[in-house]
C-alpha cells in the first residue's frame, strides 16, 4: 500500500489570507472604539483585577474565581475579561471555584506527541470548557524553551526547539481561539528557571536570543494570531521582561507589527512607566506593590500628552483582540459539556505522548496473563500526578490524594504547591487490562520490602515520580526520596523489572543498564492511568519522542550549577532578600539549545532529542531536497516495515552549511502506517531555520547546505546536499531583501 502526505503551503497561505482579514476588521473596529472612549474608561481595560482570594482583597462583583477579571465597557459593547490559567487545562484554583476541569497532560507530554492536529484538539477542548464556565480568556499557550532541564516549569512547557514548540503552541492556540476564547502565549520571551524568578537577569547577544527563543514565539504569533502575550517574571538583558522595551516594542511591535495586548505575569509590575515601554496591562494588580495602571496612569494621560496616546494604544491593543476573537459577540456560554468525550481526548493525548526509551528482549508490551506482577512506588494505586503552581487542575471532585509540599513562608500558597494526584489509578486501570493475573501494590517506601517481593514476581513495574512546580527549581536530574536506590535493589532482584517515569522533566538513570524497559509517561492528565496502561499491555503503540534531551550528568550541561540555587532562599514568590542580584550568562550555548548544544560540543546524552521507540519498526529514505532558498522543499519515504500498526516521527536536520557543522530541526511529520504501507512526505522549509541574524535582519548565506532524516537528533542516515542561493529577510520575517533595496 503506498499513501501520501503533504503539508501544503496553499492552504496555509489560506489560513494566512483569512486571517489577515479579520485583523484588518478587527483593527478598524477597534479604532473606532477608543475613539469614543474616555481617558478612565480606557483604565478598565489595562487594569486586571485579582480574582482568587487574597488577604482582605474583594474581587468585583462580576469577577469569577479564577486568575483575574477586566471590567468592561457596557456603553460601547466592551465585553469583561473573565481570566483562568489554563495551558493543562481550566485550573483547579484550590477548589475554591467549585469545580474543576479536565487536566491534559503535562507541556512535556504535549510536546512528545509531535502532533499539531491532536494539540489543536486539545485547544478546542480548552476553549470548550473555558467558555462553559464563564471565561474567555486562557493563560495557556506555556511555549518557553527548556534551556535547563532543572527549571521548575519544565513540566508547563513543550520542548527545546523552536520549530517544534511553534508549530505545538500554535495548533493549540488556534484551537482556544476558534472557541471565541483569547489565548496567550507566555512568557515572552525567555523563562529559564525559576530560583530569584523575579528579579534574575539573563545575559544574551541579541542574535542568539533571536535564532532561538525569539524565533519560536515569533512564528507562534504568525501562525495563530494569539490575542494575547504574557510577559515574563525574569529581567532580559538589564530591564524586567514586562517593562523592557526592546523586547515589547522594538521586536513585538516594530519588527513584527503584533496587534494584540501584552499583559503582565501576575505580580511583574514595578512602575507605572512599564507603559511605555509596551506594557498594555496589568495584571492582578492586587498583587503588586501598587496599582501602576489606575490613578497613577490615569492622572499621566490627563496631564502628559506621550501618556495619553500610549493609553490609546493600550486600550486600543486590547479592543483589537477582544474583537479578532469575537468576545464581544460570543459571550461565555456557560453550558454542559461532554466530560466524557474531553476526558477520553486527554487520554488520547497522553497515549501519543508516552514515550518508550528501552525495551530490552522484547519484554513490552506484556503478553498474555502473567502469574503475577508486582507494582511499586508512585502512589500508583491513587492516581497520576500532576505539576504544581498556577497550570495545576484538577477534576470537579477534587484530587485523588494531596501530599504537602512545603510550609513556612509559603504556607498562604500550599493549595497552589502542594503535590495532588489525578483520579486515574494505574493499579486498577492494569487489573482490568489483565483481569487473570494477580497484581500486587507496594508503595516503596522500604527498598528491601520491594526487593524480596520482587524475587517471586513474574514482572515487576516500578512507578518512579519527580515532582516539579513553578516557584522551585529541582536541584539536580536524580529521582527524589530514594528512588534510585529502590529501582536499583528491585532491579538487582528481578531482571524483568519495567521502570515508568512520571516526572516533569529529564531524570537520571544510573540504573539503566540493570532493567528491561523504560516508559516516560511525564504526567500524563485525567486518565493517564489508563493510558500507562494500554501502552503496557500493547492495547496503544507508543509513537511519543522526546522533545527534550536528556542529559547524562549536570556536567554535560552549559551551566553545571544552577544560578542562584545556593545564593536564593527558595520561595514560590521569587523575590529574594532585599537588593539581592542574580545575573546568568546564556551566551555559552546562545541558540545552540539543547540537542543544538550537545551537538556543538560531541557530546552523547542519555536519550537525545527526538528519541522514541515503537513495538513496529519504521524505515525511513529517499530524501531529496528541492528548489530556490525561498521555497525549499524536502520529499522522502516512510515505512513502516514491521508486523503491527503504529506511528513515527520522521525529523528533519539541516547538519552543515558550506561543510560547516550546524544541527537545526527544519522540519518533522508524524506518520501512521499499517504494516508494509509506505507514504510519501513532502515538507516546505521556513527559510528562518536556515538563517542566521545578522545587521538586524536575516540572512542566508550563499552556497552548499546539507540535511539529513532523523530517527532522533542523534541516529541521522544517509544526507543530502542543496545549493542555496544568498537570502535576506527583513525583521518582520516576510520581506525578502534584494541587493538592490540595501544599496
Amino acid at each position: 500500500m503506498k499513501s501520501k502526505l503533504m503539508l501544503c503551503a496553499g492552504a496555509m497561505a489560506l489560513v494566512l489570507s483569512v486571517q489577515s482579514h479579520a485583523q484588518i476588521t478587527a483593527t478598524e473596529r477597534a479604532e473606532s472604539t477608543v475613539a469614543q472612549m474616555t481617558n478612565a474608561e480606557k483604565i478598565q481595560l489595562v487594569l486586571g483585577h485579582l480574582t482568587s482570594p487574597m488577604g482582605e482583597y474583594e474581587p468585583p462583583s462580576e469577577a469569577i474565581v479564577g486568575a483575574g477579571f477586566v471590567p468592561g465597557v457596557s456603553r460601547l459593547g466592551v465585553p469583561p475579561l473573565w481570566e483562568t490559567d489554563a495551558s493543562l487545562g481550566i485550573t483547579w484554583v484550590g477548589g475554591n471555584r467549585g469545580t474543576g476541569g479536565t487536566a491534559l497532560p503535562s507541556g512535556t507530554a504535549q510536546g512528545s506527541t509531535w502532533n499539531p492536529d491532536l494539540m489543536e484538539q486539545g485547544g478546542r477542548m480548552l476553549g470548550t470548557e473555558a467558555s462553559a464556565k464563564g471565561f474567555n480568556v486562557l493563560l495557556a499557550g506555556g511555549m518557553n524553551l527548556m534551556r535547563d532541564p532543572r527549571n521548575g516549569r519544565t513540566f508547563e512547557y513543550l520542548g527545546e526547539d523552536p520549530w517544534h514548540a511553534a508549530l505545538i503552541a500554535s495548533a493549540a492556540v488556534r484551537g482556544i481561539q476558534s472557541r471565541n476564547v483569547i489565548s496567550t502565549l507566555k512568557h515572552f520571551a525567555i523563562n529559564p528557571q525559576e530560583t530569584g524568578r523575579h528579579f534574575m537577569n539573563v545575559e544574551i547577544d541579541e542574535a542568539a536570543l533571536r535564532e532561538s527563543d525569539l524565533l519560536a514565539f515569533e512564528l507562534a504569533i504568525e501562525q495563530s494570531g494569539p490575542g494575547a502575550l504574557m510577559c515574563a517574571y525574569n529581567a532580559l538583558n538589564g530591564p524586567l521582561s514586562c517593562g523592557n522595551p526592546f523586547l515589547l516594542t522594538d521586536v513585538l511591535r516594530d519588527d513584527w507589527g503584533y496587534q494584540g495586548f501584552v499583559m503582565s505575569d501576575w505580580g511583574a509590575v514595578e512602575a507605572t512607566d512599564f507603559a511605555m515601554a509596551g506594557l498594555d496591562q496589568q495584571s492582578g494588580a492586587q498583587i503588586d506593590e501598587d496599582l501602576f495602571f489606575g490613578d497613577a496612569l490615569l492622572e499621566l494621560a490627563q496631564t502628559d500628552s506621550d501618556y495619553e496616546a500610549r493609553l490609546t494604544q493600550m486600550a486600543q491593543n486590547v479592543l483589537y483582540a477582544i474583537y479578532y476573537v469575537g468576545l464581544d459577540t460570543n459571550l461565555p456560554t456557560r453550558e454542559d459539556f461532554d466530560k466524557a468525550a474531553h476526558a477520553e481526548l486527554s487520554k488520547q493525548i497522553a497515549e501519543e505522548g508516552i514515550v518508550l526509551l528501552k525495551n530490552e528482549g522484547d519484554v513490552l508490551p506484556i503478553f498474555g496473563a502473567p502469574r503475577q506482577i508486582l507494582v511499586i512506588g508512585g502512589n500508583a494505586d491513587a492516581g497520576t500526578p500532576s505539576g504544581g503552581g498556577s497550570s495545576r487542575v484538577a477534576a470537579d471532585e477534587g484530587p485523588a490524594i494531596t501530599v504537602p509540599f512545603i510550609r513556612g513562608s509559603d504556607a498562604p500558597f500550599a493549595s497552589m504547591l502542594d503535590q495532588m494526584y489525578h483520579n486515574s489509578a494505574p493499579v486498577d486501570a492494569l487489573r482490568e487490562a489483565l483481569p487473570g493475573t494477580e497484581i500486587i501494590y507496594r508503595d516503596g517506601r522500604y527498598s528491601s520490602e520491594a526487593a524480596m517481593l520482587a524475587e517471586d514476581a513474574d514482572l515487576v513495574i516500578v512507578f518512579a515520580t519527580q515532582y516539579q512546580t513553578e516557584g522551585y527549581d529541582v536541584a539536580d536530574l536524580s529521582l527524589p526520596n530514594g528512588q534510585d536506590v529502590l529501582i536499583a535493589a528491585v532491579a538487582e532482584a528481578n531482571e524483568n523489572t519495567i521502570i515508568v517515569l512520571e516526572t516533569g522533566g529529564p531524570v537520571a538513570m544510573p540504573w539503566l543498564n540493570d532493567v528491561s524497559a523504560v516508559l516516560e509517561a511525564w504526567y500524563p492528565g485525567a486518565k493517564g492511568g489508563e493510558a500507562i496502561a494500554k501502552v503496557l499491555t500493547g492495547k496503544v503503540n507508543p509513537s511519543g519522542h522526546l522533545p527534550i534531551s536528556f542529559p547524562k550528568s549536570l556536567d554535560d550541561l552549559p551551566r553545571s550549577d544552577l544560578a542562584g540555587l545556593k545564593e536564593v532562599a527558595p520561595s514560590f514568590i521569587g523575590k529574594g532578600a532585599p537588593g539581592q542580584t542574580l545575573t546568568e550568562n546564556y551566551d555559552i550555548e546562545g541558540s545552540d539549545i539543547g540537542y543544538r548544544w550537545y551537538a556543538r560540543e560531541g557530546i552523547k546524552t542519555l536519550f537525545p532529542f527526538g528519541a522514541g521507540l515503537s513495538y513496529t519498526e519504521f524505515n525511513f529514505g529517499g530524501l531529496s531536497m528541492t528548489g530556490p532558498t525561498a521555497e525549499l522543499k524536502a520529499r522522502f519515504e516512510v515505512e513502516n516495515t514491521g508486523d503491527a500498526d503504529g506511528a513515527d516521527v520522521a525529523q528533519l536536520y539541516l547538519t552543515s552549511i558550506n561543510d560547516k557543522p550546524v544541527q537545526r530541526l527544519v522540519g518533522f511529520q508524524k506518520v501512521r502506517l499499517a504494516p508494509g504501507e509506505v507514504t510519501d512526505v513532502s515538507l516546505t522549509i521556513e527559510p528562518r531555520l536556515l538563517a542566521n541574524w545578522t545587521d538586524d535582519h536575516w540572512v542566508i548565506d550563499e552556497g552548499t547546505y546539507t540535511f539529513a532524516l532523523g530517527y532522533d537528533a542523534e541516529t541521522l542516515l544517509e544526507p543530502d546536499y542543496v545549493t542555496l542561493e544568498r537570502l535576506e529577510i527583513a525583521s518582520d520575517g516576510a520581506t525578502i531583501i534584494t541587493s538592490e533595496n540595501q544599496e
